[in-house]
């Protein structure tokens, strides 16, 4: 006969959450400044009455112009639920896993405390746009009202550059095209004249892939992803060569929400949570980014499953040892996975709302051939176009319809 302990247990233990939610930001939860009204009702339906989530959230933004913290406390103002920095996930998150670059002399591109959120994400050395153009004033030469007034002389104090970050959109797009292409093509060494003839560049790596994106206004903005597109086409351009990155991180990179999915992890251990995570929700308003994203991880989720399945087959076969015509399964595709655990998640679900990007009323083309004539692909170059991809498991008016519709998939109540 069970006891009431075991199955006051049992009911305990069937009430903790084995999913998570990441959230994008701006679309879903504000518009620019502006919070979207379905926002704050939907945190009151994932909070207990003492303000503690009752499922693991992550915030994940394509934002990069900021620490976590600051972040933290807009959503937190926001929403009106208390949100702490380790539930936000900037663009320039995953940088914490490339630790080889550390140590590294790293020129950072972007805008804001760009030199503090370098540091905070673990490099020790590190240089702006502004300290090399300090350094070397006749390389800025595109506004005429800041050339240098008298003839001078290069500054030289700064050591070589050995890598690049692209944390976001700068303020001034000429200064860092000019100083970007300048640090490549002199590997490094802005006391030297283009090396024209390299056979590779200086690594690269790029937070933040987003075309466009929507504020306030009525039409979406530029964003980073603008940015990189000027970028690899001016190097091209000089050099007749692909620009090429070490990393893309931000959505809808698998790296970006590989590292979302440890924070959900991290949320829910330190919650006292047993149950393994096993279902990701990720509510976007850009088909090209937050849905692309989600499904791209999905179908690595999918993948990993597949290659665990056969080896698992071939070990029961053999009864040791996987034959070499099987292929090995890898828990570590990458090197940036290395830094982390293997997901527990076996899915990544996309819901699309229709509060930013995405327009309801747009005429989408209803077949997948269709789909590929028609459709404009925002995406990163080094990203293919695939239908699926870009195709929502499900679609809710906003935010608030978005977490009634995973609760009911899940049959999760909130009953505190």
């Amino acid at each position: 006969m069970l006891c009431f302990q075991c199955f006051h247990a049992g009911l305990l233990l069937l009430s903790e959450p084995s999913f998570g939610l990441l959230f994008d930001i701006d679309g879903v939860l504000v518009r620019g400044k502006t919070p979207i009204p379905a926002a704050k009702r939907a945190f009151q339906k994932l909070v207990d009455a003492k303000g503690q989530f009752v499922v693991p959230v992550v915030f994940v933004t394509n934002a990069g112009n900021c620490l976590r913290q600051k972040k933290a406390d807009q959503l937190s103002h926001i929403l009106g639920v208390p949100i702490s920095q380790d539930q936000v996930m900037m663009s320039h998150s995953p940088l914490r896993m490339f630790k080889k670059y550390h140590d590294k002399h790293v020129l950072v591109s972007g805008q804001g405390p760009v030199l503090d959120i370098a540091k905070n994400v673990g490099f020790t050395n590190v240089v702006s746009i502004d300290m090399l153009r300090e350094s070397f004033p006749l390389l800025d030469m595109v506004d005429h009202n800041r050339r240098p007034k008298l003839p001078s002389l290069p500054v030289v104090n700064l050591p070589r550059v050995e890598a690049v970050v692209l944390f976001g959109e700068p303020i001034r797009w000429e200064t860092n095209l000019q100083l970007i292409i300048d640090v490549l093509l002199t590997n490094g060494n802005l006391s030297n004249a283009y090396e024209t003839a390299l056979s590779a560049h200086l690594p690269l790596l790029a937070c933040n892939m987003d075309l466009m994106w929507m504020a306030e206004a009525h039409s979406p903005r530029f964003g980073h992803g603008t940015f990189m597109v000027c970028l690899e086409n001016i190097y091209k351009k000089i050099i007749g060569k692909d620009l090429k990155y070490e990393a893309l991180m931000g959505k809808p990179s698998e790296l970006t929400y590989h590292f979302a999915e440890f924070l959900i992890r991290e949320q829910a251990a330190e919650r006292g949570w047993r149950a393994p995570i096993r279902s990701l929700y990720a509510i976007g308003d850009n088909l090209m980014t937050d849905i692309y994203g989600a499904n791209l991880y999905n179908r690595y989720l999918d993948e990993r499953m597949a290659r665990k399945s056969t080896k698992a087959v071939a070990n029961m076969v053999t009864g040791a040892g996987t034959p070499a015509s099987v292929p090995q399964e890898v828990d570590m595709d990458n090197g940036w996975e290395s830094e982390l655990a293997s997901p527990s998640a076996t899915s990544c679900k996309s819901i699309l709302v229709c509060t930013g990007v995405y327009n309801p009323h747009m005429d989408l083309p209803k077949d997948a051939s269709q789909c590929i004539k028609e459709t404009v692909f925002h995406g990163h170059r080094d990203f293919r176009f695939d239908p699926a991809l870009v195709e929502p498991e499900k679609i809710a008016e906003d935010v608030d319809a978005a977490v009634e519709l995973i609760f009911e998939m899940e049959k999760f109540v909130n009953t505190v």
